[in-house]
């Protein structure tokens, strides 16, 4: 999907700080944050919400990496948020989770 913009952070055309990669995931830092960790978890593969999953495997795959992301970044123990908005209510149209969270600020994220 040439016009959405995570299809282009995801091929390199729109710069991204990435806190994570591997063959069907990409996390990088919102540049909008709301936290002091604002991490978006997007599949590198264009679906356009949730409801156009033809089956769950990208959702466990983003789901592990976001459990993943939460432990390694200590955000258990300040409290985080995992959000991820349907039709209509996302400003981009590309299945994507928001990891929010605030750390001790002694930690570097």
């Amino acid at each position: 999907m040439s016009e959405c913009i995570f299809c282009k952070v995801v091929a390199g055309e729109v710069p991204s700080t990435k806190e994570y990669e591997d063959e069907d995931i990409l996390v990088f830092r919102d540049i909008h944050p709301k936290a002091d960790v604002h991490l978006l978890i997007v599949p590198k593969k264009h679906v356009a919400e949730f409801a156009d999953l033809p089956d769950l495997e990208i959702w466990e795959k983003m789901s592990k990496v976001a459990k993943e992301l939460i432990e390694k970044l200590h955000l258990r123990e300040s409290g985080y948020r995992l959000v991820n908005n349907g039709a209509g209510a996302a400003l981009i149209e590309h299945l994507h989770l928001h990891l929010l969270g605030n750390v001790p600020h002694t930690r570097d994220i």
